[in-house]
């Protein structure tokens, strides 16, 4: 059978076939998973070649596995980049990137409203490094400019934010670090490169929670990192490769099946989730709704020109607090209360005592993330059905 070319082919089929050309000599059509520690060698003179780098071929799944690299060739196709990194978890992507670029004494400038655990990361163990992050507001490109030091070497950005999906101008931020000599990291976790390709927009490096969109379906742990051969093909590989924070071949297989589906996923949570935060803005006791899908989301046009769809988060304030929050929540008897996002099953949280509930009261507030927040992750029921459950804790 002639080798796949995925050069000249839809993004639709890249998210299908892309890496298929590691079949094995039993041609099999799914891909295999590969549940092994070790390769064997012809002789200690291929084990030598191996090791030393002089010759292509498996070593050691702590860094080196055909299932995980197919899933990596893929995504790194999807996401328009030279090189991916699979790795154990999202937040081992973020660490990847930070040390295996970063040095004692380095700067980081990072958008306020990170995810929780990506700003504990950044505040908590950094500093213990000697690396230093200063926060501004995601959308505050004065704010951004003024932050950068002499010593700064990354912007790290979610965007949209999670869980209040402020959309951030990527040109603009790249710009920006470039002039500095800086790189630019993205994280797109809820968009995909199905609604948007930051390196296409002038990013440096890609990072992703595979156990979100890409998995689809709540079932494994995983990250990613996308960027060129150098950055991420020779530094975070070579981190991975001795510190070992690493994909299994069983993930990267069940996130293979994911991608497959992945265009077909995030169209439909895009129509699912535009359809929620409509209904939402007609109902009583509410004080703000956050979807770039509406209109009077302050960028929606931004959102709109940088991405063909909206995405699946949906959070909204509620005027009685905490008590109206946990009241909403409490009364779903459908949606699942918990705090991964990104699944085909609706899934809802309170960010101030889940996601966010590690930083300090002073730190959330600055965010955003006030008491009376609730973040859905609008999954693929019928939406009739969704808003029938939210529905019940609002008194409709």
């Amino acid at each position: 059978m002639p080798e796949f070319n995925d050069d000249d082919v839809g993004f639709d089929t890249l998210a299908i076939r892309a890496g298929l050309s590691h079949r094995t000599e039993h041609q099999e059509h799914s891909e295999a998973i590969f549940a092994t520690s070790s390769f064997v060698f012809a002789s200690a003179s291929e084990a030598a070649a191996r090791f030393a780098g002089e010759s292509k071929g498996n070593i050691y799944s702590r860094f080196t596995n055909p299932t995980v690299a197919i899933f990596q060739e893929r995504l790194a196709a999807l996401e328009g980049g030279e090189s991916c990194v699979a790795t154990s978890s999202g937040m081992a992507a973020i660490l990847a990137v930070v040390l295996s670029l970063l040095r004692s004494g380095d700067h980081i400038v990072a958008a306020r409203g990170l995810f929780g655990t990506t700003n504990v990361l950044f505040s908590n163990y950094l500093s213990r490094f000697g690396i230093e992050v200063t926060y501004v507001r995601a959308t505050d490109y004065d704010g951004w400019a003024q932050a950068i030091r002499p010593a700064t070497r990354l912007l790290f950005i979610e965007t949209p934010t999670n869980p209040l999906m402020e959309v951030v101008d990527i040109a603009a931020l790249a710009d920006l670090a470039h002039a500095h000599g800086a790189l630019l990291v993205v994280d797109n976790c809820l968009s995909t490169p199905v609604l948007q390709r930051p390196l296409a927009l002038g990013a440096d490096l890609v990072v992703h929670s595979a156990t979100k969109y890409l998995d689809g379906q709540g079932r494994c742990i995983g990250g990613a990192i996308v960027g060129d051969q150098e950055r991420v093909g020779k530094e975070i590989f070579g981190f991975l490769r001795t510190a070992g924070p690493t994909m299994s071949p069983f993930n990267a297989w069940v996130f293979l099946k994911g991608l497959e589906t992945l265009p077909l996923r995030m169209r439909a949570h895009c129509e699912n989730a535009l359809k929620v935060a409509q209904w939402l803005t007609e109902q009583p006791g509410i004080k703000a709704i956050h979807y770039p899908g509406l209109a009077t989301h302050p960028q929606h046009a931004l959102s709109a020109r940088q991405q063909p769809g909206h995405g699946g988060i949906v959070s909204f304030e509620l005027t009685g607090g905490q008590a109206a929050a946990w009241r909403v929540i409490d009364a779903t008897k459908m949606i699942s209360i918990t705090a991964n996002l990104g699944d085909v099953r609706s899934t809802i949280t309170h960010p101030s005592t889940t996601t966010h509930g590690r930083l300090k009261e002073e730190d959330r507030l600055a965010a955003g993330i006030n008491p009376g927040l609730v973040r859905v992750s609008v999954g693929l029921e019928n939406a009739e059905d969704i808003i029938a459950d939210l529905a019940r804790g609002l008194g409709v």
